[in-house]
């Protein structure tokens, strides 16, 4: 039985490269088991697929972000900040 301490590099080395069918079989158990070890995977899943966003964003020159503050939104904080 692989520990928390185990699950947690191997899912960060999944990231890069593709786990033995063993270890890919002993972490998924792992996962059924420890709410922990979930919660850390999505957070994974969710760093990598934000940094995914953000460097497709900037390799689009001149384009603005998908995911921007709007105008209204931007005023709202501008205005916050100048009457705290």
């Amino acid at each position: 039985m692989l520990s928390c301490r185990d699950v947690t590099q191997l899912l960060s080395e999944s990231m890069d490269t593709s786990l033995p069918i063993g270890k890919r079989i002993g972490v998924r158990v792992h996962l059924l088991m420890c709410k922990f070890c979930t919660r850390y995977e999505r957070q994974l899943l969710l760093i990598r697929e934000t940094v995914r966003r953000i460097v497709a964003a900037e390799e689009k020159p001149g384009e603005p972000p998908g995911e921007t503050l709007s105008e209204e939104a931007k005023e709202r904080i501008r205005k916050s900040l100048r009457n705290p």
